[in-house]
């Protein structure tokens, strides 16, 4: 992940990202067991979550949880909810839970961690919907002189994020597009029709934002062209 203005103390910093784990009749807890054991084997400096353990009411929130719980990375485990907490209305719970098993999720909050002489100011925000518009208040949870990194499912705020004073946004939501097809020589898939963003790095100024292809899949439980994924980032000077 290329950053400006990175300092020394968090050039290589690695951040594990895991996100849309969709845990429930196509994604079992075994598995994710050892998708957790892939992160770990990163030796991460902190561990991300980036929203939808789940996807509908009913579907094994304790199992998620229980199995993330077990990430280890020297900052601890930070997150944020995904649309499908809000459909199935789990935010709450999953705050609660999840804290008391270690794993942060921040609702329109920020963590300061400090690495050597440095910070890292990560925040997290919850599902963002545009109707009722991209992160607002969130200038306030930006804090100068630190690298400040948001955690955001949805990858559309990226603009504005950028516009705010976040260097580093981390994302999903779009598995990547979960199927994409060649036409007319361009790549295509349905995340294309709502958002710029749907796997990979892309930068805005001095702004970098990573789409995650994610873990689990929505409808069908198919993915083409969008390889499912245990995300390992670096942070390098730009």
């Amino acid at each position: 992940m290329p950053v400006t203005g990175l300092p020394r103390d968090l050039e290589g910093l690695r951040i594990v990202q895991l996100s849309d784990i969709h845990l429930g009749p196509f994604m079992s807890a075994r598995e994710l067991v050892r998708l957790v054991d892939m992160a770990n084997g990163t030796r991460p400096h902190l561990a991300v979550v980036t929203g939808d353990l789940i996807s509908d009411l009913g579907d094994p929130l304790d199992d998620a949880l229980a199995a993330l719980k077990n990430l280890k990375a020297d900052a601890g485990i930070l997150g944020c909810h995904g649309n499908h907490e809000i459909h199935a209305r789990a935010e709450d719970y999953a705050t609660r839970e999840g804290a008391r098993l270690g794993l942060r999720f921040l609702r329109h909050e920020a963590q300061m961690l400090q690495f050597g002489q440095s910070w890292l100011n990560v925040a997290g925000i919850d599902y963002q919907s545009e109707r009722t518009g991209y992160l607002r208040g969130t200038e306030k949870l930006v804090k100068p002189g630190a690298i400040n990194l948001l955690l955001s499912h949805n990858p559309d705020v990226f603009p504005i994020a950028a516009r705010k004073g976040f260097g580093v946004t981390l994302s999903g939501h779009t598995h990547g597009g979960q199927v994409n097809l060649e036409i007319m020589r361009a790549n295509f898939n349905i995340a294309t029709l709502y958002t710029p963003y749907t796997l990979g790095i892309y930068r805005e100024g001095p702004a970098s934002i990573y789409v995650t292809s994610g873990i689990g899949t929505i409808g069908v439980p198919v993915r083409f062209g969008a390889p499912p994924e245990v995300a390992l980032l670096r942070l390098r000077a730009a």
